[in-house]
């Protein structure tokens, strides 16, 4: 990448430009071409052919080697401040989000304390995030027993949607919905065509499976069986048709769910679905007895599993690739006794997403196109990001600059995570983020951060 600030020769169209982006490999909408982006004033203005002559203020030349994505938009982030600080926090995360290519995050209700569920509790957190963020953040909200009469208020607040879970979250300030309860606040968002967003497992399953405990993975995996996931997403299915409400499941982790998501999806019910980096990477029968850093919920699962979530992400049940960055102190993990039943269920990947899922998709054929798809455009159009997630005119200047074969193998004191706690530790990642723009400027994490405050409707 090859940046010139002096002015170039003068183009009829269009003028007065803040930079122009030349790549011989640019990822847009309808594929892949060359081409000179034109930005002003922070958007995208012009799209031209590469040997167009466009004069800015600012000349950037990719390397041959180079490819111009959409920003990544990370759309399930749990950055965890304030109130858990020192699990992370709205620089070291954004930061990190930054170092990966991520130009947007849309941060979860809980785990900060106070968890985001009343007008009160948003303002805390924008007061928190205000001038500390180094990529734009917009924020969830939490769907909880007894916070129904919130929800239109906070809608109009302007978060994106709304979070709730079916079984105990891990934290104790962010109750569980019963089946009554969430058709209540399905019904409730309804009203105002919101967006209820679902940790999909049934408590009653898991309260039968078998307790987990020591150091060995199977017995984890055994104590959050496919079955509870299956039998939450078919609940919600059924609520969504019977309400009308839209509705989202997160973290897709067993494929059983994706004919049913399919089949309502047929039937004219309002469902998306997402999975992660970890579900399309990893397998449980190669994660070793004790490691800890691998824990989350709903669990990895097994490699066969993770080859139909690929096909689910080919055929388009899986709309979305999202983090669930997750992060948690190294105390928190129990390292020091292996003990899948303590430890505290996360994997931290923010930084790290967007190298893992290329490193996966490219072995099984699939392009940046479909990547970008994934990663960029499908999260912004799931939140309401009308600017977001895509190189057209019009849309914000989010870049990332990828070397798609440039290699590395994860350091973790390379990353910018508040703790280096991940499963990704000296793994081999395929595709280098050389450079992160958001609207039009160039982040640079240490200088003063730039990114701003998204609420829905305003963007």
């Amino acid at each position: 990448m090859r940046e010139n600030s002096e002015i170039q020769p003068i183009s009829p169209v269009p003028t007065h430009l803040d930079l122009v982006i030349r790549a011989e490999r640019i990822i847009g909408t309808t594929g892949e071409t060359g081409g000179s982006i034109g930005v002003r004033d922070g958007r995208i203005v012009a799209i031209e052919p590469l040997d167009s002559i466009l004069t800015a203020k600012t000349i950037v030349e990719l390397a041959a080697d180079e490819v111009l994505l959409p920003g990544v938009v990370d759309a399930h982030v749990h950055v965890n401040d304030p109130g858990r600080t020192e699990w992370e926090g709205f620089p070291s995360a954004t930061k990190a989000a930054a170092a990966g290519g991520v130009t947007t995050i849309i941060d979860m209700p809980l785990n900060s304390i106070p968890p985001t569920c009343d007008l009160a509790a948003l303002e805390v957190k924008r007061k928190t995030a205000q001038g500390r963020v180094h990529v734009d953040v917009g924020f969830w909200a939490g769907a909880i027993p007894g916070n129904l009469a919130d929800l239109r208020q906070l809608q109009d607040a302007g978060v994106f949607g709304f979070k709730c879970f079916l079984l105990h979250s891990g934290v104790d300030e962010f109750p569980a919905l019963d089946a009554t309860q969430l058709e209540l606040v399905m019904r409730e968002i309804r009203l105002f065509d919101g967006l209820l967003i679902v940790h999909a497992e049934d408590a009653h399953s898991i309260e039968h499976a078998p307790i987990p405990q020591g150091d060995k993975y199977s017995g984890f995996l055994r104590s959050r069986p496919r079955g509870a996931e299956n039998l939450a997403v078919a609940q919600v299915i059924e609520l969504a048709r019977w309400t009308g409400a839209r509705v989202h499941i997160l973290h897709v982790s067993s494929s059983d769910a994706l004919p049913m998501i399919a089949s309502a999806r047929r039937d004219g019910v309002r469902i998306t679905a997402e999975t992660c980096p970890h579900y399309l990477s990893f397998a449980a029968e190669e994660i070793p007895d004790g490691a800890t850093q691998f824990k989350c919920c709903p669990p990895i699962r097994e490699s066969g599993n993770r080859e139909l979530l690929w096909e689910g992400l080919r055929d388009g049940t899986i709309d979305m690739v999202v983090s669930d960055h997750s992060p948690s102190t190294a105390d928190l993990k129990c390292f020091d006794t292996g003990d899948f039943a303590r430890a505290w269920g996360g994997i931290s990947s923010l930084q790290l997403g967007l190298s893992a899922v290329w490193t996966e998709a490219r072995l099984r054929g699939f392009s940046l196109v479909d990547v970008a798809r994934w990663m960029s455009r499908a999260p912004a159009e799931h939140a309401g990001l009308r600017r977001k997630g895509a190189i057209e005119v019009g849309y914000d200047a989010d870049f990332c600059v990828f070397a798609p074969d440039d290699a590395f193998v994860v350091d973790v004191h390379r990353l910018h995570h508040k703790n280096a706690v991940t499963p990704y530790a000296a793994r081999p990642l395929a595709g280098a983020v050389r450079g992160t723009w958001l609207r039009g400027n160039r982040i640079d994490i240490d200088n003063e951060p730039q990114g701003r405050l998204l609420a829905r409707g305003e963007v």
